[in-house]
């Protein structure tokens, strides 16, 4: 797990190249003092991340650890409830948490490394 001890500090989370293009991938980190989970999508050479829960119930939205569930339209699908999300921003367009978001998280690309940016 990583520690986020001086906020102001760029946090590498894993190599660029343990991601697949299109892929998913979890990483464990201390944010704010509390342990999270965070979902990685990879985009090419851009990843973006969200919080690891879903809206609708506060539930993990793998179904085994860093396991997610990809719908045929390339969706991700929440694993407890079925709530669907695009991938660009996070947004629920089909189930239980229609109209809401996953929570984002700063995240940057460099020197092959995917960082938690801590701004």
């Amino acid at each position: 797990m990583t520690d986020v001890a001086d906020p102001r500090v760029p946090v590498a989370l894993l190599s660029l190249d343990r991601i697949a293009d299109g892929g998913f991938a979890e990483a464990e980190v201390v944010l704010d003092g509390d342990a999270e989970s965070l979902l990685l999508f990879r985009d090419g050479d851009a990843v973006r991340g969200w919080l690891n829960v879903c809206p609708h119930a506060g539930r993990r939205l793998d179904w085994a650890p860093g396991q997610f569930l990809r719908s045929k339209d390339g969706l991700l699908v929440c694993a407890a409830h079925g709530a669907s999300f695009e991938l660009v921003g996070g947004h629920c367009v089909a189930g239980p948490c229609r109209g809401e978001s996953l929570r984002a998280v700063p995240l940057a690309v460099r020197d092959g490394a995917v960082f938690l940016d801590a701004g």
